[in-house]
């Protein structure tokens, strides 16, 4: 019999049965299978971010996506590229680690790292103007993604500050975007522990 029900009727999880909880699986594939246009959304919502930059949050983002694309980068390290900077607004004293939550079930676990710990990584351009630990990266010094992490900031990262690069718009990297979100949560074949790819493959780059 084809289940009509729009909500379950527990109000504690301990009181849910196994149709319930069986119809709120539905629901939830149904929700997470629009996540790429949430963080599409997401995305667009940096344009009115943090400011003082000479660019906004959108367009720094864009312009690191850029730069992994025109290195030669896979789309892993592209879709990270453009997401590093996502937690920003909701976390902005940890916005490295949202951002890795965000993107860790669907991409290389490489990206991932590298995407989590570019905060600390980053302190090494600024961390002296402002009282911070300049050599925080170091703690993670022998770490098999280490060196990834110090290329992702010297390329991507902290060269994306310029109102003058050519930037693409969001529209060119969303089929990405679309594309790693529309893969399986978890799926050993998509995080690839253990495996690295080099952020620049283009010998011209």
């Amino acid at each position: 019999m084809r289940d009509e029900r729009t909500a379950v009727d527990f109000v504690r999880m301990k009181d849910g049965t196994a149709e319930e909880y069986a119809f709120l699986q539905r629901e939830e594939a149904a929700y997470a299978a629009g996540a790429a246009e949430r963080v599409l959304a997401g995305l667009r919502a940096l344009e009115n971010s943090m400011g003082g930059y000479r660019v906004s949050r959108l367009d720094h983002s864009l312009q690191s996506a850029a730069r992994a694309e025109r290195d030669g980068a896979d789309t892993d390290w592209i879709v990270s590229a453009l997401l590093h900077d996502i937690g920003d607004a909701l976390a902005p004293h940890n916005h490295s680690q949202l951002a890795a939550a965000v993107i860790e079930p669907y991409v290389r676990e490489e990206c991932s790292w590298v995407v989590r710990h570019h905060g600390a990584f980053q302190m090494i351009y600024y961390g002296h103007h402002i009282g911070l630990d300049p050599h925080a990266r170091e703690r993670y010094r022998g770490r098999p993604n280490y060196a990834a992490c110090v290329d992702f900031c010297e390329r991507w990262d902290q060269a994306s500050f310029d109102p003058d690069y050519d930037t693409p718009p969001l529209g060119h990297f969303a089929p990405l975007v679309r594309e790693v979100f529309a893969r399986t949560a978890w799926d050993p074949a998509a995080i690839r522990k253990g495996v690295r790819v080099p952020l620049c493959t283009d010998p011209d780059a």
